[in-house]
């Protein structure tokens, strides 16, 4: 099922094809491609190039490791992605290593880097569906996370499914619903806050 954006602007297609999905194959995501979007990862910008991202990584291949993973997830997302063959808690290095100060742009920076595996995923025929509904602490303590780091969003990740597969109507009815963004010039702003760009008046 595909939902492009509708746009007032041209955008490349990878980024008005993406979307969050929620119904997943339990097809596995091959070894080469996976390696694809770790590599997007490393290479993303970041303040001071700290890379101050760290990925926890669990795929179907190996079910008991699969399983934990998918225990630190909100129940309501566990029932959908259960089915995802990949699944990732992003984690953020809070302070620089070489000054030992905070980095106030650390999770800027995971950001950027899942944007970028976001984008990899979109090239190569996959989904990626980011999460806030999971348990930090749970995952601290079942992953060992040290002092000094945050976990900050799990990440479901593979091939789409038809929206049908999914285990209930209201999944599926979420699933089918229109893609919607907030107005350009509710965002972009210039001269003054809440002034609206001229770009952004469409």
């Amino acid at each position: 099922m595909e939902k492009p954006a509708i746009t007032h602007y041209p955008l490349h297609p990878l980024l008005a094809e993406r979307w969050s999905p929620l119904a997943f194959t339990d097809h596995a995501v091959e070894s080469e491609k996976l390696g694809s979007l770790l590599e997007a990862v490393r290479w993303a910008a970041s303040s001071f190039n700290e890379q101050p991202w760290r990925l926890i990584l669990a795929t179907r291949d190996h079910p008991s490791q699969h399983a934990a993973l998918l225990s630190c997830l909100a129940e309501g997302n566990i029932s959908w992605a259960q089915k995802a063959p990949v699944l990732l808690i992003t984690v953020t290095q809070l302070a620089f290593s070489h000054t030992g100060k905070p980095n106030r742009h650390s999770f800027h920076d995971v950001g950027l880097a899942i944007g970028n595996l976001t984008v990899q995923a979109s090239a190569l025929g996959l989904a990626v569906h980011q999460m806030a509904g999971f348990d930090p602490e749970k995952a601290r303590e079942l992953y060992g996370i040290p002092n000094g780091y945050e976990p900050v969003t799990a990440i479901a990740l593979g091939y789409r499914a038809e929206p049908d597969t999914l285990p209930t109507q209201p999944l599926q009815q979420r699933e089918l619903s229109p893609r919607t963004r907030k107005p350009l010039d509710t965002l972009i702003f210039s001269g003054h806050w809440g002034q609206a760009a001229t770009l952004a008046q469409t």
